[in-house]
């Protein structure tokens, strides 16, 4: 019994790294059938579930990612990890304030979470050069404003738009 049981958790762990592997290769279509084939026998399987999710955001599926990711939020909310990816799609979409509430809900989880503090960071630094243009908008002749919106432009300037202001985990 024990040597099943010992057999059962590597074969999950081989699931998890093919899957994974295939991510890493690019290999989209392979990885979501080897997660779905996988998920049909323990379809509420939260970290297959987060790798499928990851396969829809690597392959542009931005639709299907969010709602794997919310459901997982939704029936397993005290993992922080889809809250964190889950940003970083919402990121994305410049809906940042969503963003924030899903960092905000990461870093509550696992305040040792040095990638969603480092997210949400990205994303108040976003909600402030909003802001700050907004303000110049309103009043242009105003010189703090102006050079607060410049050193922000700067900081998030290296950042693709893909990053957009949060880092997704890759598991």
């Amino acid at each position: 019994m024990c040597t099943s049981a010992l057999f059962a958790a590597a074969a999950h762990a081989d699931d998890y790294g093919d899957v994974s592997q295939l991510i890493r290769s690019g290999k989209y279509a392979e990885a979501l059938a080897k997660a779905d084939v996988y998920l049909a026998a323990k379809p509420k399987d939260p970290q297959m579930r987060f790798l499928k999710g990851v396969v829809f955001t690597e392959s542009g599926k931005t639709d299907d990612a969010i709602a794997t990711l919310s459901a997982l939020t939704q029936e397993f909310p005290e993992l922080p990890e889809p809250y964190n990816n889950l940003a970083a799609l919402y990121a994305s979409q410049n809906q940042y304030d969503k963003a924030r509430t899903a960092l905000e809900m990461a870093v509550k989880l696992n305040p040792a979470y040095a990638t969603a503090h480092e997210n949400l960071g990205d994303v108040y630094a976003k909600l402030a050069s909003q802001s700050y243009a907004k303000s110049l908008q309103l009043n242009p002749n105003n010189p703090q404003a102006t050079q607060k919106v410049a050193a922000l432009r700067d900081m998030l300037a290296p950042q693709t738009k893909a990053k957009a202001a949060a880092k997704p985990a890759a598991k």
